[in-house]
């Protein structure tokens, strides 16, 4: 194989150790979650774990950055998660536009800074 994809005995673990497992969950996932009603009180309370696993991360990662982010002033770090956020909200909910925006003001803000 090409150097790219490296060792096909490495590919061949990566597959089995770590797609295939992936898969099993999440097929089951859609097994069984599709009878449940999405204003189930199961259902509201996993997406308000979910939204705060996420929040964590995020606050994680803006207080505590960690590789190349590091080097990125917090002023525009913090920044770029506030435009993101108001895109959110202006978008009615879009998470794929706040994301887009916030990545944008982080990479045209460390651009500019040099």
């Amino acid at each position: 194989m090409s150097e790219f994809f490296g060792s096909p005995h490495a590919l061949l673990v990566l597959v089995l150790a770590g797609f295939l497992p992936n898969e099993i969950w999440r097929m089951a996932g859609l097994w069984f979650g599709a009878g449940v009603d999405e204003g189930s009180e199961v259902l509201v309370w996993v997406r308000a774990v979910a939204t705060a696993i996420l929040a964590g991360v995020i606050a994680q990662i803006l207080v505590q950055p960690p590789g190349a982010l590091a080097g990125v002033p917090d002023g525009l770090r913090y920044g770029a998660v506030a435009a993101g956020f108001a895109t959110f909200m202006l978008t009615r909910r879009s998470i794929f536009a706040g994301v887009v925006c916030g990545e944008v003001v982080l990479l045209t803000g460390k651009w500019w800074l040099g």
